[in-house]
């Protein structure tokens, strides 16, 4: 907060990283000096590639790429899928995002044997965390009724 006790304004990417936080990485969305540090890389990234000569679209490119660097896998978003697609007739999709946050932190030990990278979703071992994560969350559902 600054010194009128009011909450610091966004920057168009600042923005834009929140909205993307809330969306994919709700865990995320409330560090607002993690939103701030990635807003202040990307008008970086911008300014350098504006310097460089890059016109102001490849500039756009350059400072998303900077932006979402490391956030286009979401341990979130893959829960929802597994809840979606395996557990449809337990948690209605509407309800699938709620039921995600409450299930992340008791799954953080299963994403934490793998090497998560922004394409981690298109590698051979997404199937196996695929694969544990709905074993796990049956069993949390089964266990704690969610």
């Amino acid at each position: 907060m600054n010194q009128n006790n009011k909450p610091t304004e966004l920057s168009y990417y600042g923005l834009y990283l929140l909205s993307y936080l809330k969306e994919n990485h709700p865990d995320k969305a409330g560090d607002a000096a993690f939103i701030e540090s990635r807003a202040d890389r990307a008008a970086d990234a911008f300014e350098q590639a504006r310097r460089e000569g890059y016109l102001p679209e490849g500039a756009h490119e350059l400072a998303m790429a900077a932006l979402l660097d490391g956030l286009h896998f979401s341990r979130y978003d893959t829960i929802i899928e597994v809840l979606w697609n395996e557990f449809a007739d337990e948690v209605a999709q509407s309800e699938a995002p709620d039921v995600a946050l409450k299930l992340q932190p008791s799954l953080e030990g299963i994403f934490s044997q793998y090497p998560l990278s922004d394409d981690f979703a298109f590698s051979p071992e997404y199937e196996q965390l695929y694969t544990e994560l709905t074993g796990a969350i049956s069993i949390l559902l089964e266990e704690d009724g969610i």
